[in-house]
C-alpha cells in the first residue's frame, strides 16, 4: 500500500473537563504553537474539523477585508 506523506491520523482522549491534547507530531506538522487560537467546526453528520490557521486567516480576510 502506498503511503501518503500529506495525510495523518492520531487518537486523543477527552478529559473530564472536555479537553483534548493535540499530539506533538500534529502540533509540529501544522505549526501549532502555545497560545494559538484554533477554530473547531462541527457538523452532526460529518463530525469535527480543525482547519489550518492559514486557511482561517485567508477566509476571514476575504469576508472582512484585510484589516
Amino acid at each position: 500500500m502506498e503511503r501518503n506523506e500529506d495525510k495523518f491520523a492520531w487518537t486523543v482522549t477527552v478529559g473530564v473537563k472536555g479537553q483534548i491534547v493535540i499530539p506533538k507530531e500534529a502540533r509540529v506538522a501544522f505549526g501549532i504553537e502555545p497560545g494559538d487560537t484554533l477554530l473547531i467546526l462541527g457538523d452532526k453528520e460529518k463530525g469535527l474539523a480543525i482547519p489550518p490557521k492559514e486557511i482561517i486567516s485567508e477566509y476571514f480576510g476575504q469576508i472582512f477585508g484585510n484589516i
